[in-house]
């Protein structure tokens, strides 16, 4: 091999293995796209003026929009109600998720009493709930969490009890030969072996309690970022409803990156997962 091509390789080489390395990028590539659409944003609102304010404002008129609410302290209550009701109403469905869900995984009784009628309420659009739940528990609270709960259940359930039954069978003898059974089968073997399942469906129940809480105060609320974004609407406010989705947006992808970062912690034994 040529003096050149013996440089040219080891220069290579040492670009793979740190020497003179440019700085990694990696970080930037989730901000591409929303850059992208920001910019498209502000191009047809500020630049091509395809929409009027009315329409959809531009970024600089949103964030205005966004500053005032600060500074007037408005915006406080409503993200105060719609993060507590999202805690309390996740945290309640995810329970009750998790619990059915193993019980519906371990046992094939329960799995033929309890699933053909969970799998057909869960059929049942969101809004549909909101008349029935004003009824039987007034327009307090209440209701609004019960919605978000039930929005939290059934991810939490279907992905729970589907990860429970696909645990494999050699980890269950093994358990029972170690003289496990019952609970404590169901805490050292089944439930840490169907932990991917129960976490996917965790982060997708959170994002579901976010549109059903949405759904909740859309209509029977006087807080929140629901209440604030129909608001928008009924006064003819665009930049008032685009700053209510784009916060929904924030928190729901706060809320998530939050999940996830549990689950890398609970998972990180697991080589699926670090692949």
């Amino acid at each position: 091999m040529s003096a050149g091509a013996t440089d040219a390789a080891g220069s290579a080489v040492g670009w793979r293995t740190g020497e003179g390395r440019l700085p990694s990028l990696r970080w930037a590539e989730p901000w591409l796209l929303p850059s992208l659409l920001l910019a498209l944003w502000a191009l047809t609102t500020s630049v091509l003026n395809w929409f009027g304010p009315s329409q959809l404002p531009s970024p600089a008129q949103v964030l205005v929009t966004l500053r005032e609410l600060v500074v007037s302290r408005e915006l406080e209550p409503h993200l105060a109600a719609s993060v507590g009701r999202i805690v309390v109403g996740f945290t309640a469905g995810a329970v009750a998720g998790t619990g059915l869900a193993t019980l519906v995984g371990l046992s094939r009784t329960a799995a033929r009493l309890l699933d053909p009628t969970l799998q057909a309420l869960r059929a049942i659009p969101s809004l549909a709930w909101v008349p029935f739940l004003l009824l039987w528990l007034g327009i307090g609270e209440l209701p609004k969490l019960v919605l978000v709960a039930i929005g939290a259940f059934f991810p939490v359930y279907v992905n729970g009890a589907a990860g429970i039954r696909n645990v494999d069978r050699r980890l269950l003898e093994v358990g029972r030969l170690h003289g496990l059974g019952g609970a404590r089968l169901a805490r050292r073997i089944v439930l840490p072996a169907a932990a991917p399942a129960l976490l996917t469906g965790l982060r997708l129940g959170l994002g579901q309690a976010w549109l059903f809480l949405v759904a909740a105060e859309l209509i029977a609320a006087s807080r929140g970022l629901g209440f604030l974004l129909i608001d928008g609407q009924n006064s003819a406010r665009a930049d008032l409803m685009v700053v209510s989705i784009a916060l929904l947006a924030l928190l729901g992808k706060m809320a998530d990156q939050a999940v996830r970062g549990v689950e890398r912690r609970l998972l990180s034994w697991s080589d699926g997962f670090r692949a």
